[in-house]
């Protein structure tokens, strides 16, 4: 069992990252970015919402980062009849002790696992608003806190796809990051078939870190330093998207939080002490693309939120500045950034 101190190497921390990682990408093939950003999500304190077409190992990955960490998992199957309490709980009265008991939901549990969650109707999925935001759920006037990590792992299919709702706006919001499995490549998917052919490798997978190895990673990912520079491109990255023509929602204040964090997740992943204008660039996309609704022209034209999120990144100049001190609580001053132009994706 590992056991940290306040002095300990982010080489030391991160390692038990590299050891889920590793054990994640064993059964998901060829797709190293898409598990890099589930974990990304994960030191970040946030939660994930993988949106695909059904078949591509949307659950899968899931089922992989929750086997993978020797914690508390809950599964919720998202259907048109699932009710609120199914998901919260619900107040019994006992007979016997004459008084009513609280029998806790599918929510209480440190990973949750929410398949197709589009699939059920807007009242089952804002059941999840409380929990996602203030981890606690609050019932007949008791409120309950939930445990420690905490991470909600959504799947869903696309709107397109029949018998679907879309996710209110609220929703998405709550979602630090979308990410998108795709198809394998014909590598990957031959070697998919040698592994998945026979008996399935969620079976055989066996943790590899426990909870309080990802709340001692978390800790160290809240002291990763952030340049003010590094602020304020984020700031104005998420500004742009209030006043871009093509868009009549633009990104939350929320989402600039959940992309500051991001950010500085990716760089504890990179082994750095501080977060670079780059870490915020690489997860903009992510992060950001869901929360934007687009206007009905610009849907006429077939603009996405993926396109505008991309055009405001070639359009704000990143920054090149040297941050002032390091983070992770042990006192070091941090590297200057490499000096360099601002330039675009």
């Amino acid at each position: 069992m590992t056991t940290y101190d306040d002095r300990s190497s982010l080489t030391d921390l991160t390692a038990v990252v590299e050891r889920v990682r590793s054990s994640v990408e064993g059964v998901i093939e060829g797709k190293p970015e898409v598990v890099r950003l589930s974990l990304t999500v994960l030191l970040a304190e946030g939660h994930l919402l993988i949106e695909d077409v059904p078949g591509v190992g949307k659950t899968m990955l899931a089922k992989a980062l929750a086997r993978s960490i020797d914690c508390s998992v809950r599964r919720i199957q998202f259907t048109p009849d699932l009710l609120p309490s199914d998901i919260t709980g619900v107040s019994i009265w006992d007979q016997q002790r004459r008084d009513f008991e609280f029998k806790p939901g599918a929510i209480f549990a440190q990973i949750v696992i929410g398949d197709e969650i589009n699939r059920a109707s807007p009242k089952t999925q804002s059941a999840l608003l409380e929990s996602m935001e203030e981890r606690q759920v609050t019932i007949d006037g008791q409120t309950y806190e939930l445990p420690s990590p905490f991470m909600v792992v959504a799947t869903q299919n696309p709107v397109e796809m029949e018998g679907t709702y879309p996710l209110p706006e609220a929703q998405r919001d709550r979602f630090m990051a979308r990410v998108s499995v795709g198809y394998p490549s014909v590598e990957a998917e031959l070697k998919m078939l040698d592994i998945h052919g026979g008996v399935s490798p969620l079976e055989d997978l066996q943790p590899v870190a426990h909870a309080h190895d990802i709340v001692k990673l978390i800790e160290a990912v809240r002291g990763v330093h952030v340049a003010e520079t590094v602020r304020r491109y984020a700031v104005d990255l998420v500004a742009a998207t209030r006043t871009h023509p093509d868009l009549r929602l633009g990104a939350s204040p929320r989402a600039t939080l959940h992309l500051l964090r991001a950010a500085k997740a990716s760089a504890a992943l990179s082994g750095r002490e501080f977060a670079l204008p780059d870490d915020v660039q690489a997860l903009a996309v992510a992060v950001l693309a869901h929360r934007l609704l687009p206007t009905a022209q610009a849907q006429l034209n077939r603009r996405t939120s993926e396109q505008v999120v991309q055009e405001i990144l070639q359009r704000i100049p990143v920054p090149a500045a040297a941050p002032q001190q390091g983070g992770l609580g042990v006192g070091r001053r941090a590297p200057a950034y490499p000096q360099q132009p601002p330039r675009s994706l």
